[in-house]
């Protein structure tokens, strides 16, 4: 929960496209209602991106609710609900929100209330920064073209019509943005590499399986921590 705007915002909304790994993040309050987030969501994605074939929702109460289950079947979207061991669950959400986190973290002195005015420059570096994944940016696999930044403005004139105290500022923001943005990935490398292991096998070489929980239930008809783990 972040600290609360003068308008009353105090939670972020993370969607996160599963293909090209682009995100909007929409202002929100904790306690607004699910139906006022339907009318964010029709807003904020179905009016820009269409329906969705599928969506992975967190288990939060009102995500896990039946008015937004029976919002996403009326639309026609398949819904599932993310689970530590669901395979179609591949943690894009978690990492995104972790590195919005660490930004707004570091940035928290410079920042303070004002978070909200810097949501926007916030969404737009981390969609024209480059995704090892996909081997490109968000907004050039989503549009098919890479994106003007603000940063050359001067470029197209815009310096001509905007004052140059607000084009210094809004350079100054991105810049420190996108530095946080880094070095927040760049811990999140290092954390991963750390439980990262070459590991070679050979033909017949017997090895131990993990399993998760609900295999666990399936295998050998009960749960509990004291169940085989392997």
């Amino acid at each position: 929960k972040l600290p609360k705007s003068s308008q009353g915002y105090d939670t972020i909304w993370v969607i996160v496209d599963r293909l090209t790994k682009s995100a909007i993040f929409t202002l929100i309050r904790e306690i607004d209602p699910m139906d006022k987030l339907a009318r964010i969501y029709l807003k904020e994605v179905v009016t820009r991106h269409g329906i969705h074939v599928s969506i992975i929702s967190d288990c939060g109460l009102r995500f896990a609710s039946n008015f937004w289950r029976s919002l996403q079947n009326a639309l026609g979207a398949r819904l599932d609900m993310s689970t530590a061991y669901h395979p179609e669950t591949d943690g894009q959400s978690e990492r995104t929100i972790q590195t919005l986190e660490d930004i707004f973290r570091a940035c928290t002195i410079k920042f303070r209330k004002g978070w909200v005015n810097h949501l926007p420059l916030v969404e737009f570096l981390y969609n024209n920064s480059y995704h090892a994944s996909i081997k490109a940016a968000s907004f050039e696999a989503l549009y098919g073209r890479k994106c003007r930044s603000p940063v050359f403005w001067t470029e197209v004139g815009e310096a001509q019509i905007l004052s140059l105290e607000l084009i210094q500022e809004t350079t100054e923001i991105i810049v420190q943005i996108k530095q946080r943005m880094q070095a927040a990935r760049d811990r999140q490398k290092s954390y991963a590499d750390l439980k990262r292991k070459p590991m070679e096998f050979q033909v017949r070489d017997k090895v131990m399986l993990k399993v998760s929980p609900w295999k666990g239930v399936v295998r050998f008809g009960k749960r509990g921590k004291l169940n085989p783990r392997y």
